[in-house]
C-alpha cells in the first residue's frame, strides 16, 4: 500500500477546511465553527492583544540587557513594494503664506493618500479578512473574526465593528524565528512553504526549543526576504511562507503577532483553488495578528532570538489594519 505523505495530507485538510467556509453547517450569527471565541467571549474585538497583560509587560520587560534597538519595520515610500494595485502619493505641502508673528513663524505639512493599513510593513487586523459563508437558513454572509457579520461591519467611513483601534497596544516577548539561516540559505526560494520540522530545527539551532513559546509571544520569521524590498525583481504574491501545518501550531501557542519578512503566508498556496488560507486561520478564525514585510536582518546577524517587542496600531476608527514601527530591544 503505497503511504500518503504528510503533505498531500495537509493538502487535503486545507480542501476541507476551504469547502467548510462556503458550505452551511448549521452556523447562524450566535454561533459557528469559529465563534463565539472559546476564551473571549462572543463580543470581543481585541482577539490575541488580549495576552498582553500587565504580567505578560513585566516579564518581557526583564529582557532588556543592553538596550541596543531594532528597527524591524521598512521607510514609508512611494518606492517600496506595492502589491495588487495599491498606491502610496505623498506630497509635501511646504508653506506658502506670511511667516507669522514677530519671531517669523514658518509650517510645513503633507498629504498622504493611500490604502494606510496595508501597505509597507503592515499589520493585519480583523476586518481585513474574512469569508464568504452560506448560513443555515439558507442566506449567505461574509463573516469575520468571532462571527461579525458584513452587514455589522460594513460602512463607507470605515468598519463600525473590528477596526484597528480596538486592538491593544503590543509590549510583549518576541521570539526570532530563522528558518533561512536553519536550511544554510541567504533566503528561501519563492514559494517554499515553511514545515513545522523546519520551524522545530530553527528553534533547536538558535538553542532553544518550540516549548519555550507562551501566550501572547511575538513570533518573527526570517525568510531572508528583506534584503529584496528595493529589488525590482521581488514579486510577494510568490514568496516563502508558512502554510497550514505552521498555523495550527502557532495557533496551539496562543501567540499574539506572527510576522515574517515576506507576506509570513507562503504564496500562491500550494493548492490552487485556495487563497490565503493562513489569513483566515489565524486571523478570522483565532484573532492571532499578522505583521507582514518585516526587517529582520539585523536581529539576525547579532544572534538576537528572544528580546522585548513593541507595537502599536495606529488608533484609526474603523481601519482593516495599521502602519506602524515595530521594535526589538535586547
Amino acid at each position: 500500500m503505497k503511504r500518503v505523505s504528510m503533505r498531500a495530507c495537509m493538502a487535503v485538510g486545507q480542501l476541507i477546511f476551504s469547502l467548510l467556509c462556503t458550505s452551511a453547517i448549521a452556523q447562524t450569527r450566535e454561533k459557528g465553527p469559529w465563534w463565539p471565541h472559546p476564551i473571549w467571549g462572543a463580543d470581543d474585538q481585541a482577539g490575541a492583544s488580549n495576552w498582553i497583560t500587565p504580567d505578560k509587560i513585566l516579564e518581557a520587560l526583564q529582557l532588556v540587557k543592553t538596550g541596543k534597538l531594532y528597527e524591524l519595520g521598512h521607510v514609508y515610500e512611494a518606492t517600496m513594494p506595492l502589491v495588487g494595485g495599491r498606491g502610496f502619493t505623498f506630497k509635501f505641502l511646504r508653506n506658502s503664506g506670511p511667516a507669522r508673528g514677530t519671531n517669523s513663524a514658518i509650517f510645513n505639512s503633507e498629504l498622504l493618500v493611500t490604502e494606510i493599513g496595508q501597505v509597507g510593513t503592515q499589520f493585519d487586523s480583523f476586518g481585513h479578512v474574512g469569508a464568504r459563508m452560506e448560513m443555515a437558513d439558507g442566506s449567505t454572509e461574509d463573516v469575520y473574526y468571532n462571527g461579525f457579520t458584513g452587514e455589522e461591519v460594513y460602512s463607507g467611513d470605515g468598519l463600525m465593528e473590528l477596526g484597528v483601534e480596538k486592538v491593544k497596544p503590543f509590549v510583549t516577548r518576541g521570539l526570532l524565528v530563522d528558518i533561512a539561516a536553519y536550511k544554510g540559505r541567504e533566503r528561501l526560494p519563492a514559494g517554499y512553504e515553511v514545515t513545522l520540522a523546519d520551524v522545530r530545527g530553527a528553534f533547536e539551532r538558535q538553542g532553544m526549543s518550540e516549548n519555550n513559546v507562551r501566550p501572547g509571544d511575538v513570533l518573527l520569521f526570517r525568510y531572508g526576504w528583506a534584503s529584496l524590498w528595493k529589488d525590482e525583481s521581488l514579486n510577494l504574491m510568490n514568496s516563502p511562507g508558512i502554510g497550514m501545518e505552521v498555523a495550527e501550531w502557532i495557533v496551539e501557542k496562543k501567540v499574539s503577532i506572527v510576522g515574517g519578512d515576506a507576506l509570513v503566508e507562503v504564496m500562491p498556496n500550494p493548492i490552487p483553488e485556495i487563497f490565503a488560507p493562513v489569513h483566515q486561520e489565524l486571523v478570522m478564525k483565532n484573532g492571532i495578528f499578522l505583521l507582514e514585510s518585516v526587517v529582520l536582518d539585523e536581529l539576525a546577524r547579532d544572534g538576537a532570538t528572544e528580546f522585548l517587542f513593541i507595537f502599536s496600531p495606529l488608533r484609526i476608527k474603523g481601519a482593516t489594519g495599521s502602519p506602524g514601527r515595530p521594535i526589538a530591544i535586547r
